[in-house]
């Protein structure tokens, strides 16, 4: 399993790590309304009714921006087999900005921001 940033652990946690990269894709981004009692939604249809309860429970009900978490997902797509052109593809970036992120390194004129 890849390590992943604390700011999405809870989504890892509730989905596990194949479900929580295909939440992201469908959902980062965006603002997502997380009831008590989750009926019909998107988010329902991807996770099925239960996981889509505890997620509720665990981010808190109401209004909740889902994360895009691109460097993450592209360490999952490349454990899963992808290649590196097609992880650039899936996340709409340019592919040495995949290859950047999967060797670990950084531009040195760029400050972090973790």
């Amino acid at each position: 399993m890849n390590r992943c940033p604390a700011h999405i652990a809870t989504y890892i946690e509730v989905l596990g790590q194949e479900l929580a990269v295909d939440f992201f894709l469908a959902f980062g981004g965006s603002e997502i309304y997380f009831s008590d009692r989750p009926r019909s939604s998107m988010v329902l249809e991807l996770t099925g009714a239960e996981k889509a309860a505890i997620l509720a429970k665990a981010l808190g009900h109401g209004y909740v921006r889902v994360p895009i978490p691109k460097p993450w997902i592209a360490g999952v797509l490349m454990s899963r087999g992808l290649s590196k052109a097609a992880i650039a593809r899936q996340l709409h970036v340019d592919q040495t900005t995949v290859r950047r992120w999967l060797s670990g390194s950084s531009e040195k004129n760029q400050l972090s921001l973790f």
